[in-house]
């Protein structure tokens, strides 16, 4: 390794333990990452199983603006698992659903050129050979299904791919990591996973309460994903996973996404080196053909303006007031991570891998081959 690349990986790396607001390690970090490349990207399948697209100033609704249509360019990537629908609400649920498909649907018609609707494995490989951006559409709750098991069939008609048990908290499948109960997934929960498996649709257990993740696993005559996680055995959250959970996950067929969320350290804003660390024990934990990233998080960066500031902080108490806030939200760590706060995040991540000795397979295994072969394999 050049010395110049060292000094960008170590640079990197330290903004895991830099402040945000006026520092200048994150500036640092930012430019160095700008830099860092992995040779193999531009014919990888890179995935990001629970991203969106947008910024502080987008209307919900508006057509994406030209900014964004070029950080989805640069990112990279070739697939989007991108949320539709509403959580923790079941009034309007489903038109709020509707209108966000049908929001994406245009979206896409009006830019073939960038985007592609991805509804089986051979969409996935056509993203990646066309260096296209795949999306797919997941829930995030499966509150807008109500109690009308059909509705999954209209959902998956319309091209819904992957759903999510619960949210935070406690819905008719089962309960969400915040319920101090943990009571673990319902009668209708089973039905749920029942019909989702056979309108192959994916099953998904990110938020979910630790009990009712380990019964969704079993219950699943599919693999599972829990898209976008951190491991509690590194920082104990509610948001995070067991290594129980994790290996449950895996030992059925599944893949664990991990975030780019402040549940990856115990107080502070995350930086690089905390997302590596997750990944590193969540191989461990799992094995390489079982673990990818989900960021939860926008493609574009995020800009700390006074606005930026002011918007989250009315967002983390909003939360609270419902209810919704997990620990570990705070009113002055943003949702960003050090190091990785531009949108080729993914490729700067795998030199930063590769920069610690993992293989240019495993690499890519992880920045998506994993999340397109289990996807491919349920979805057919």
């Amino acid at each position: 390794m050049t010395d110049r690349r060292s000094f960008l990986i170590q640079t990197a790396l330290a903004g895991a333990g830099a402040l945000v607001a006026g520092a200048a390690g994150p500036l640092r970090a930012a430019a160095a990452a700008a830099e860092l490349r992995w040779a193999p990207f531009a014919e990888a399948m890179v995935v990001d199983a629970c991203g969106f697209l947008g910024d502080d100033e987008a209307k919900v609704g508006d057509p994406l603006t030209p900014k964004l249509i070029a950080d989805a360019r640069a990112s990279g990537l070739r697939v989007l698992q991108t949320t539709v629908g509403p959580v923790a609400q079941y009034e309007g649920a489903f038109e709020a659903t509707v209108r966000d498909i049908a929001a994406w649907e245009d979206e896409i018609a009006r830019r073939p050129d960038v985007f592609l609707a991805v509804r089986n494995g051979a969409d996935l490989e056509r993203a990646r050979r066309e260096k296209k951006l795949g999306v797919v559409y997941q829930f995030q709750d499966s509150a807008p299904i109500g109690e009308k098991l059909e509705r999954i069939d209209d959902y998956h008609r319309l091209g819904l791919r992957t759903v999510q048990l619960t949210y935070n908290v406690r819905n008719l499948a089962g309960d969400g990591c915040l319920e101090p109960g943990d009571a673990g997934l319902s009668k209708f929960g089973h039905s749920l996973i029942e019909r989702l498996n056979q309108r192959r649709i994916l099953v998904d257990l990110a938020h979910s309460g630790r009990r009712t993740a380990l019964e969704a696993i079993a219950a699943s005559k599919s693999p599972v994903l829990i898209s976008h996680t951190g491991c509690a055995a590194l920082v104990e959250r509610p948001r995070n996973k067991t290594d129980a959970e994790l290996r449950a996950c895996a030992q059925r067929g599944g893949v664990i996404g991990i975030y780019l969320m402040p549940f990856l350290r115990e107080t502070g804003q995350p930086g690089a080196a905390d997302v590596i660390r997750h990944l590193e024990h969540a191989i461990q934990v799992c094995g390489e053909d079982h673990v990818g990233i989900g960021t939860d998080n926008l493609v574009s960066a995020v800009k700390l303006t006074e606005a930026y500031k002011r918007e989250h902080a009315e967002s983390i108490r909003e939360r609270r007031k419902l209810g919704i806030s997990a620990p570990g939200e705070a009113e002055d760590v943003y949702l960003y991570v050090e190091g990785l706060n531009a949108p080729r995040r993914f490729e700067t991540l795998a030199a930063l891998l590769s920069a610690r000795g993992h293989s240019d397979a495993r690499i890519g295994k992880i920045l998506g081959g994993n999340f397109a072969r289990v996807m491919a394999e349920v979805w057919g």
